[in-house]
């Protein structure tokens, strides 16, 4: 018996079919099966698979706390040490706010999340062990992948290394890292510990490298070297990679080669305010390229929410994406370029993949992605979560 049959659907904007789903994954396209367990009405909206949130820091949003009142002085190490701080003041609970992210993701038609989660000193693994919690509870709701994160650096502040390594041992996914010159200004040895702890855990990688311009290229150009030397093409990520938008042209397009050959992955978040990869570039190269928020709503900024949609059109802005199908390769970041960068073998619209999918009301898949409606219907796992943008699940 099938479990859930939807008529009237239009996968990826395409004529309109009926999809049947059974055992919790996509059974086929086509003639409705007669001994459905429940049968819906798609109403004519586009199918596309689940949307897929490839970076954000569940850990340290502020969803549903009071306003912060930010005054972080401008550089990237002002707001580092500011958040220590104000995760102690404000008393973040990253199981609690992991938990209402997650909930807001769903209803939003996000199936996949990878979040990076803070490692530190003063911290420890509580991130991480609350995340944890939050991906045991929703795990019907959404898949959570965790990267252990050294946000504040791991060789300037002793003792991360070694809770690093107790993160991935409680469950962490990924191993992460930072920066590996303009945080821990000590590149090689940054490289050797994040490259040891993959090797020792078997564990994928996902590198923030806020670092711009020259600089920037020289630490990418290393972690493109060890990922040659240690066989791991297809396994490390690089996100942000601001050095990529830097005015050299030839030496961006010595480094877009060079990441295509060890197969790297990029993670854009199309920001508004750093150079940024040209996306298209990036993807005619044949790199994989995904796309994530960030902070949501946190003591970096006020801005950013869970919705991949509007991701989608920010990656589109970034990147002038105006014709229909530019606007297609923007949601493609956020849905199969996510799904490939964290290795989801059974994602997709094709029968036998996992019925993670989303119904979208929109004329054409471009003018549904720019309308960015409340989600028709959210499935996962073959189950309905949501509908018209409303979900019974509850966050604390």
């Amino acid at each position: 018996m099938h479990d859930l049959v939807i008529r009237n659907v239009r996968p990826m904007g395409g004529e309109a079919t009926s999809v049947s789903i059974r055992d919790g994954r996509i059974a086929g396209y086509g003639s409705t099966p007669d001994n459905a367990a429940q049968a819906l009405d798609g109403a004519g909206a586009i199918l596309i698979p689940g949307l897929v949130e490839a970076h954000t820091h569940m850990d340290k949003t502020l969803l549903g706390m009071g306003w912060y009142h930010n005054e972080v002085g401008p550089a990237l190490i002002d707001k580092i040490e500011n958040e220590r701080k104000q995760r102690r003041i404000l008393g973040i609970d990253p199981a609690r706010q992991s938990a209402r992210q997650a909930v807001l993701a769903a209803s939003l038609g996000v199936t996949h999340i990878r979040t990076h989660v803070d490692v530190d000193t003063e911290v420890g693994t509580t991130g991480i062990e609350g995340v944890l919690e939050t991906r045991e509870r929703y795990r019907d709701i959404v898949d959570i992948e965790l990267v252990a994160f050294p946000q504040s650096g791991m060789l300037i502040r002793p003792g991360t290394v070694e809770l690093m390594e107790k993160a991935l041992q409680l469950g962490a996914q990924v191993v992460g890292g930072l920066d590996p010159a303009a945080i821990d200004r000590d590149p090689k040895n940054h490289l050797d510990v994040v490259f040891g702890l993959a090797d020792r855990y078997g564990v994928p990688i996902d590198i923030h490298l806020h670092e711009p311009a020259e600089l920037g290229a020289f630490s990418m150009e290393l972690i493109i070297e060890r990922t040659r030397a240690l066989g791991l093409q297809g396994r490390v990520t690089i996100s942000h990679a601001f050095c990529l938008g830097m005015a050299d042209h030839d030496y961006v397009a010595a480094l877009i080669d060079a990441l295509a050959n060890a197969r790297i992955h990029i993670l854009t978040t199309a920001p508004a305010s750093r150079p940024a990869p040209a996306v298209k570039r990036l993807v005619e190269a044949g790199i994989v390229v995904a796309a994530g928020s960030d902070g949501v709503r946190d003591t970096w900024g006020p801005y950013n929410n869970p919705d991949m949609l509007e991701r989608a059109v920010l990656v589109g802005l970034r990147n002038n994406l105006r014709r229909d199908d530019e606007v297609a390769l923007a949601l493609d970041t956020c849905t199969y370029g996510g799904a490939r960068m964290m290795g989801l073998n059974d994602y997709g619209l094709e029968p036998g993949c996992k019925a993670d999918i989303v119904l979208l009301d929109g004329e054409t898949l471009a003018e549904a992605i720019v309308s960015r409606r409340p989600r028709k219907m959210v499935v996962k796992g073959g189950k309905v979560i949501c509908r018209d943008g409303a979900t019974s699940i509850t966050a604390p």
